[in-house]
């Protein structure tokens, strides 16, 4: 069996994550398709991780992306995480994942309708959905709070696990919103607030085509092996959040070439992507927590020392801001209060990585300015470097 280490898999990271600054981009959309999709689930990480890779950062092709040319879109979809991906790869990921998310979020709003026992059932929410969507029409974007005010039905209040320690009184406006945007009625447009917010306005959209799941899957392995491979059967179906028998017949209609990794494990590569890449020049960057460049495996032991995981992922396995050099994870970083970025270096690697993580700190300041950025998941190295 063909052998690819894990030297080979950090060169492919570098590279194919557009890291190493030889091969940023100069396109958002472009950095968007070399990591399939970005976490969306902090606002501010689209920007970081975007920025970190491209060779004039700001915030303003970003913006322009997101919501006027609206070539990077939003989508609850794998994991039933919300991602950003460029519109050609959006399709796919909508068949492949986000329809079954969809059909979730609406079962179990129905179920908490139901339990309610106050007579709202399908057809009152089919209802309210089509008021929403009429206000939201009139209005062009509106947040869910004018969006309340606009439509009565979404004022109900319904108690959600009834009889149970959990039973509390909930108001429907932001699920009924959440199953809309699910489906891909509605998308988020400009935030309220800086690109570090999370209370987006609404405004109204057309679901994407419908098409065969099975194409679908087999479209995001392709995509998923060019950018993360070679890697385990288990890392592709940990991302996408499918089941093993998904998985394994979406590795087998794209051909995925079977090599051994270094753990000793079996791993897949896309078809015909077996030889070795040369390094590139030595980098480092800074990418903030949930990048995708630490989130697209399960076994992330290539990259990252077990003796850092506690310092740099919260309870749940999310990771923060992270130090990176040379396709591997040496420590993270964080921003004080009063803007200042610091960083704490968890390896021995030397003074050429201490002053090239330096460089990347400034370079993240000049392009972020006065904003100031709090992960929404905090790890424990971050918490230190802040207080």
């Amino acid at each position: 069996m063909y052998r690819i280490d894990d030297e080979q898999r950090r060169i492919r990271l570098g590279r194919r994550h557009l890291l190493a600054p030889s091969v940023r981009s100069g396109s958002v959309v472009a950095v968007a398709d070399a990591v399939v999709a970005l976490h969306a689930t902090d606002a501010a990480t689209v920007y970081l991780s975007v920025c970190a890779r491209l060779n004039d950062p700001g915030i303003g092709v970003v913006e322009r992306a997101l919501y006027e040319d609206v070539s990077l879109v939003r989508l609850l979809s794998m994991r039933n995480t919300l991602f950003t991906m460029s519109t050609e790869v959006a399709p796919a990921v909508d068949a492949s994942s986000a329809r079954a998310v969809a059909a979730k979020e609406r079962r179990r709003l129905l179920t908490h309708l139901r339990e309610d026992g106050n007579g709202l059932d399908e057809r009152w929410l089919a209802d309210t959905e089509r008021l929403t969507l009429a206000a939201l029409t009139a209005r062009g974007r509106a947040t869910g709070s004018e969006l309340s005010a606009a439509v009565p039905a979404l004022r109900t209040k319904i108690t959600v696990f009834p009889g149970t320690k959990q039973e509390t009184e909930q108001g429907v406006a932001s699920r009924v919103i959440r199953v809309l945007a699910a489906d891909g009625r509605i998308r988020r447009d400009r935030p309220r607030g800086s690109w570090t917010s999370s209370q987006f306005r609404w405004t109204a959209a057309e679901p994407w085509p419908a098409s065969d799941p099975a194409t679908a899957r087999a479209e995001v392995a392709r995509r998923w092996l060019h950018s993360y491979g070679p890697a385990a059967e288990a890392d592709l179906k940990w991302w996408t959040g499918w089941g093993v028998r998904e998985t394994r017949a979406a590795l087998a209609a794209v051909g995925a070439e079977e090599v051994l990794l270094d753990s000793g494990a079996v791993g897949w590569a896309a078809p015909g992507d077996l030889a070795a890449e040369p390094a590139p020049e030595p980098w480092a960057a800074l990418l903030p927590g949930l990048d995708p460049s630490a989130m697209g495996w399960a076994d992330r032991g290539f990259q990252l020392p077990t003796d850092h995981r506690a310092a740099l992922f919260d309870r749940a396995g999310n990771v923060g801001p992270t130090a990176w050099w040379n396709g591997g994870i040496v420590g993270g970083w964080a921003q004080r209060a009063n803007g200042e970025i610091v960083w704490r270096l968890l390896s021995d690697v030397g003074r050429e990585t201490s002053q090239l993580i330096e460089a990347e700190a400034a370079r993240l300041s000049a392009w972020a300015g006065d904003t100031r950025i709090t992960p929404r998941f905090r790890t424990p190295l971050e918490r230190e470097l802040t207080a």
